[in-house]
């Protein structure tokens, strides 16, 4: 894994993972019956990521790359489940309700993340965090507020669930430095690939989908892989409650995706949305800035 020690070099990734996460909702909307193909996307989605980082660590570091599971460690596996639980429900959340619900419930996670951060890693949240945090969670309740879908109390639940799945993974990522941070990964493709197996074969039902849905299984699959990468090189210099944050770009780009007409979803935000989200937009934008103002390094200690 790339060793990033500045923390201004690692923000642009996070920030980039977040918008490859962000096409999340517009494919869920593009596949075919996505309420009756859920276990067929994750069992897809989770053989494509695991396989994808096995070959890269395959790559990396040769034959011995099988030692990262066994050197995983509790955090490692906890994270892994958290991730794997985060992807599932994820799914479930936005087939649900709709796309802005599922990604405002997203938008919780730099609070959750917070707060797990400090309670087991004793990492301290800078008054700037907390600024950014206090305008993206004005914006968080500007846009629900304005959104009168909240009667979908499943889709609500399993969005919080996949919040404080992915807020676990975040926290994990920064438990050890000597997690083999990729391999987590891998184990939340493993986790969701095999929890997706294991109910379509009891419900007797089809492993694979239409061809439409398979292609699209397979690029988001290779998106998603690509964004974690990415999340998982910034974790090792950003505090986890600073990463959700900056990774909140996922929130508004998924429902600017799934609204512009061109793409053909046109799921139109509410005025209380495009406040919520241009708030979001702004304290991910003034953390940049205070990093960039103070040149700090961000470590473990």
């Amino acid at each position: 894994m790339p060793d990033l020690k500045n923390a201004k070099l690692a923000i642009p990734l996070v920030i980039l993972a977040g918008l490859l996460w962000s096409f999340g909702p517009l494919v869920v909307r593009n596949m075919d019956d996505p309420g009756n193909v859920p276990w067929q996307y994750l069992f897809a989605r989770g053989l494509v990521i695991f396989t994808l980082l096995n070959i890269y660590l395959y790559f990396e570091e040769g034959l011995d790359f099988y030692k990262n599971y066994l050197r995983i460690g509790i955090s490692g596996l906890i994270g892994g489940i958290g991730l794997g639980t985060a992807m599932i429900t994820f799914i479930w959340s936005i087939t649900n309700t709709t796309a802005a619900i599922t990604l405002l419930c997203l938008a919780a996670m730099p609070f959750i993340t917070a707060l797990l951060g400090f309670l087991f890693l004793k990492e301290k949240i800078s008054i700037s965090v907390w600024i950014a945090i206090f305008v993206a969670s004005i914006g968080i309740i500007i846009m629900a507020l304005g959104n009168d879908s909240l009667g979908s109390i499943e889709g609500l639940i399993f969005g919080l669930v996949s919040a404080l799945g992915f807020s676990v993974f975040s926290v994990s990522l920064r438990w050890r430095k000597e997690t083999p941070k990729f391999t987590t990964v891998a184990v939340a493709g493993m986790f969701c690939c095999i929890a997706s197996a294991t109910i379509l074969y009891q419900n007797d039902l089809s492993f694979f989908s239409s061809s439409k849905n398979e292609g699209l299984f397979a690029v988001h699959g290779t998106i998603v892989c690509l964004g974690l990468i990415l999340y998982s090189i910034g974790s090792k210099v950003i505090p986890a409650a600073e990463l959700t944050l900056l990774s909140l770009t996922e929130v508004i780009g998924g429902i600017f995706w799934v609204w512009i007409p061109i793409l053909g979803i046109n799921e139109i935000p509410s005025n209380n949305t495009i406040i919520g989200g241009f708030l979001i937009f702004m304290s991910i934008i003034y953390y940049s800035l205070v990093i960039k103002h103070n040149r700090r390094f961000i470590g473990l200690t």
